[in-house]
């Protein structure tokens, strides 16, 4: 179960970086993914206890293990999704740069290289 469901998890992080989402911020993003998802399950099924009720060696370990999962699979998705030139968040940002409220999407011909 544990490495069937951190397989399972790769793919959200192959689409954020496939469309632009990359780097170490959207790897931070997924880690929560990871840890909420695996909190989630364990609790549900009753086979984890919640971690507020564990001891903290325990909780650092458990969070340490994740945040490396979460920032390995990022560098690899990244590095993947980067030979295929900018995604579309990346395409539409570069067209905008900084904070506006203007930025409308792009066109969808101009979104998608394939």
């Amino acid at each position: 179960m544990h490495f069937g469901r951190a397989a399972l998890l790769g793919v959200p992080r192959s689409v954020m970086a496939r469309a632009g989402l990359r780097g170490p911020a959207a790897s931070a993003k997924f880690t929560v993914v990871r840890v909420t998802n695996v909190q989630i399950l364990e609790n549900a099924t009753g086979v984890g206890a919640p971690p507020a009720t564990w001891p903290r060696a325990e909780l650092v370990v458990e969070l340490l293990h994740k945040i490396v999962y979460g920032f390995a699979t990022g560098l690899v998705a990244d590095a993947l999704a980067a030979r295929d030139g900018l995604g579309p968040g990346q395409r539409h940002a570069a067209a905008h740069p900084g904070r506006r409220t203007d930025a409308g999407p792009l066109p969808r011909e101009a979104a998608h290289t394939r």
